[in-house]
């Protein structure tokens, strides 16, 4: 964790207001961008830019600190921004028909499988890890990090002692190895 965020972490724990302010100030405008960038839309980043700092305030005491601070924070928004895509709105079919009327759910491939999808599923947990045994062992261990443990790449090179462009390229093996087993299935 960066000092400085260490440092004001425990500041705050330690009673210290302002020096949660000087964390919000900090991750104010990247925690915005970030969201931004998730949603398309600065209304709703804005929102969820406070909702994410308001968990951040209400489980700060929660934070272990031989982890990365800025990773948390970034873990959070990115849950919060997940949690409204589920919640958003319900839509209609006819937000489905283009100009020329054309249904575009039919251009989808009904058996294609997201490996985000794969991942996020709790009820496939038992089938993932099922699956997760016929692929290559480091394979299985780098998509555990990255989707159960929340680890970035970077993060994941540095545990499994790598280089991150293996980890990197790894990683796009790693889906499409999980991609193959699941479209055998």
């Amino acid at each position: 964790m960066n000092e400085n965020d260490e440092q004001l972490v425990k500041d705050y724990l330690a009673g210290d207001d302002a020096a949660f302010e000087k964390l919000l100030e900090k991750y104010l405008k990247p925690v915005f961008g970030f969201l931004y960038r998730l949603t398309g839309d600065a209304v709703q980043a804005e929102d969820l830019t406070q909702i994410t700092f308001v968990k951040i305030w209400k489980n700060i005491s929660k934070f272990r600190q031989d982890k990365s601070f800025k990773t948390w924070i970034f873990t959070i928004a990115k849950n919060t921004a997940f949690d409204y895509f589920k919640k958003k709105k319900v839509l209609l079919f006819s937000d489905f028909i283009d100009e020329d009327g054309n249904n575009k759910l039919e251009n989808i491939a009904k058996d294609e499988i997201l490996p985000d999808e794969i991942l996020e599923r709790k009820d496939l947990s038992e089938e993932l890890e099922m699956k997760l045994k016929q692929i290559p062992k480091k394979y299985g261990i780098l998509l555990t990090l990255c989707y159960k443990e929340d680890f970035s790449l970077q993060e994941i090179a540095k545990i499994l002692n790598l280089p991150y462009n293996t980890v990197k390229s790894q990683h796009q093996r790693a889906l499409s190895a999980i991609r193959k087993v699941f479209k055998k299935a």
